[in-house]
């Protein structure tokens, strides 16, 4: 166990002091190394690189979850079946039991499957470790940190809310941090007289769920003080976000965590960084004004489940000006989604279809106003289904709704869909918040990605 401490206690400190870039040719030339000594010692223990030991990372094919679990054999160095993870992941699914391993110390996840497939991932002991100390680097805040290393003091108190505890988080557990999953398939009434107990120092789930959270707090059920709030899972809303704030204090900030990896944090001045300090993030650029791309990961600090110009599903939006903390990571504006959340609409001309990102959508319902409690807005074709929970006058928020649409197709300079509006249903327990899907694209017209 002392090993283990001093291993997170080292990968920690390194994360956080010694490997901090604030100058950008700094921070590619230690990628270029890294990228270097893993093509060289760890590329060839994975069958299926085993020859491309010589072949340049731009070379290399770009995988996605689908080809991921179809080479799942030969992706992963410590010869692990994809029927032997699967197997795992979906008893501990059922039994919500999730300390089993496979081997001695192999830690198997299954992903939520939000893209259509689902996915299991591998890590060992020693990448657990490193995760969890990286994890920490990057997200703990400095009125905190000190507690990590003053043992006559509390313990850090983290609260933590998903759909699948997992070895993953629990690696966080230690004598400094008293660290208690959640179930969100449970809903968050049985959390509340354990969070009354708790008093948690640090508040960690999905947007959705903060927000439920926050509700609870202002009507006095809910009596924690967080002094720190971190969004994960989801995309975080405007509305989220004020309602944390609110209720708490404080804005949120962000984990963006995948399969994939830990992909970016919120810095100290509230903006998202990609963890490019351990990964190299390649950006498929989706439009010619390179405000938005698609991020083709490799993760060279992983060597078990090989992640190698691994392309996500996501979208993200570049800031416009550098961040004031200094680092040479890339700021990122926004988490718009994924790529299925896109809108495609034709042009006026008709000539080729313009992208309505979600975040465009997000905007017109918070134009809309509070009567607008929750909605959904499922694309197929040239028609719009638009679900809606809402507080007031039903069919004047529907005027609303549809007036502030068709001023953003007049601004998009696109054809107008159709509308057609229903109750908003809530989505199953458990299940990540998907508010806005394209099912088709507008028919004998191809999107750009």
């Amino acid at each position: 166990m002392l090993s283990d401490a001093l291993k997170l206690a080292y990968h920690f400190s390194r994360a956080r002091w010694a490997l901090r870039f604030n100058n950008r040719k700094k921070l590619e030339f230690w990628q270029k190394h890294q990228l270097k000594r893993f093509i060289r010692d760890v590329l060839p223990q994975a069958p299926f690189y085993r020859d491309l030991e010589h072949v340049t990372l731009s070379e290399m094919p770009i995988m996605d979850k689908a080809l991921m679990m179809t080479h799942f054999n030969e992706i992963n160095t410590c010869s692990v079946t994809l029927e032997q993870a699967m197997s795992m992941a979906l008893a501990a699914e059922e039994s919500r039991d999730f300390t089993g391993m496979v081997g001695k110390n192999l830690t198997v996840g299954l992903s939520s499957g939000t893209s259509g497939n689902r996915g299991v991932f591998v890590l060992s002991k020693e990448e657990r470790i490193r995760w969890a100390a990286i994890i920490l680097a990057r997200s703990m805040p400095s009125h905190l940190l000190y507690r990590i290393f003053t043992p006559w003091v509390q313990p850090i108190r983290i609260a933590f809310f998903l759909r699948a505890n997992s070895n993953l988080y629990t690696t966080l557990n230690s004598r400094r941090i008293d660290f208690a999953f959640h179930d969100l398939l449970l809903g968050i009434e049985p959390a509340i007289s354990p969070l009354n107990r708790m008093q948690p120092d640090v508040l960690v789930g999905p947007p959705s769920l903060l927000h439920a959270l926050a509700i609870e707090a202002k009507s006095g059920r809910l009596t924690i003080h967080p002094s720190h709030v971190i969004s994960v899972a989801d995309v975080l809303e405007a509305a989220d976000s004020h309602a944390v704030y609110e209720a708490f204090g404080m804005r949120p900030h962000q984990i963006y965590q995948a399969t994939e990896g830990f992909l970016a944090y919120t810095c100290e001045q509230g903006a998202l960084h990609l963890n490019e300090t351990f990964m190299h993030i390649e950006p498929d650029w989706v439009d010619d004004e390179h405000t938005h791309f698609q991020p083709i990961v490799t993760d060279f600090s992983r060597h078990t489940q090989l992640i190698v110009r691994y392309r996500l599903n996501d979208i993200l939006r570049v800031a416009e000006h550098a961040c004031a903390c200094g680092r040479g990571e890339r700021t990122i504006s926004a988490i718009e989604g994924r790529s299925d959340e896109v809108i495609w609409l034709p042009s006026i001309s008709g000539g080729h279809l313009i992208a309505i990102y979600p975040d465009q959508i997000r905007r017109v319902m918070l134009l809309v106003g509070a009567v607008v409690v929750e909605y959904s807005v499922i694309q197929s074709g040239l028609r719009l289904k638009i679900g809606l929970l809402v507080e007031e006058d039903w069919a004047a928020t529907l005027q609303q709704v549809t007036k502030k649409l068709t001023d953003l197709w007049r601004q998009m300079k696109t054809q107008p869909p159709e509308l057609s509006f229903t109750a908003w249903q809530p989505p199953e327990p458990g299940a990540k918040r998907r508010r806005i899907h394209r099912e088709l694209p507008p028919e004998g017209m191809k999107c750009a990605f």
